[in-house]
């Protein structure tokens, strides 16, 4: 990953926060966006210097980027900067998403904050915009990919309708934006994590019953980043560009395991995942 340049949204904490330190230990200059600038008592912990930081001092370059997903114009002066500072990108990882205040709160959804409707502007239309303003840059790389991290909500419930709704949404766009990159050899993928044990699952597993164990079997955040990191170099990668990846398959059709050094489980059949999710057209 050594002089390749990434942008990972909304990568304080979690999922998106081992993406960019999963590139970044591989040599990748990688930006790291989102709000958290500072660690607030009763918050989850991670903020977008801590990942840039330690990016940094893994080998690849960090670099924090304070950047609001529900501002296009933010969004657009983020890869404004990425074009004056790199002229290229070659990896865009569309993680950001408004999870509300309670997004573990048991349905009915109506019982729930309306917040979680959020989901469609920073979880759906951010990655549409931040598509958007990076393709100049995407096609200038000569080989790229962009990676909308879904996941088996999509086809599936899971949390609530707007959770589901959205990421069904961005493996619709997986699929159409591939269509308009195929020419320039951009490739675009959705990338489904199993369960992960982020920060904020970590504080809500804790006070379950036997809890330990449950995030024993979980993901760590940074085995969606090997995933990404396989597929970029893999050479057949126009192939798979539209479809879904779940990681879990993505690590045995490329022969790593994870961190902690386990094989996670494809939940395809379990989730009733089709195959494959979208028909080529």
């Amino acid at each position: 990953m050594a002089g390749k340049v990434a942008v990972v949204t909304g990568a304080s904490r979690g999922v998106g926060a081992g993406i960019a330190t999963l590139l970044g230990e591989q040599g990748a200059t990688v930006y790291v966006t989102g709000r958290t600038t500072a660690s607030k008592p009763g918050t989850t912990p991670g903020t977008i210097s801590e990942v840039a930081d330690s990016i940094t001092k893994a080998g690849g370059v960090g670099i924090a980027v304070v950047c609001d997903h529900a501002d296009d114009e933010q969004i657009k002066a983020l890869f404004e900067r990425v074009k004056a500072e790199q002229g290229h990108l070659e990896i865009l990882v569309n993680n950001a998403t408004a999870a509300g205040p309670d997004p573990f709160a048991p349905p009915p959804f109506w019982t729930k904050s309306l917040t979680i409707s959020e989901q469609f502007t920073v979880g759906l239309r951010s990655a549409f915009v931040a598509s958007y303003y990076a393709a100049p840059l995407l096609i200038a790389a000569d080989g790229a990919l962009v990676v909308n991290v879904s996941y088996y909500g999509a086809v599936s419930y899971h949390l609530d309708p707007a959770y589901g709704a959205t990421k069904a949404g961005l493996d619709k766009l997986t699929f159409d934006m591939a269509q308009d990159f195929k020419p320039y050899n951009v490739a675009v993928v959705s990338i489904w994590p199993g369960p992960t044990a982020t920060e904020r699952s970590k504080f809500v597993i804790a006070k379950i019953p036997g809890g330990d164990k449950i995030l024993a079997n979980q993901e760590t955040p940074k085995f969606s980043g090997l995933a990404i990191a396989s597929l970029y170099s893999d050479p057949q990668l126009m192939s798979k560009s539209g479809s879904v990846v779940i990681a879990a398959e993505a690590s045995l059709e490329y022969g790593f395991k994870d961190f902690n050094g386990k094989q996670p489980p494809s939940l395809r059949e379990q989730k009733g995942a089709p195959r494959p999710f979208f028909t080529k057209s």
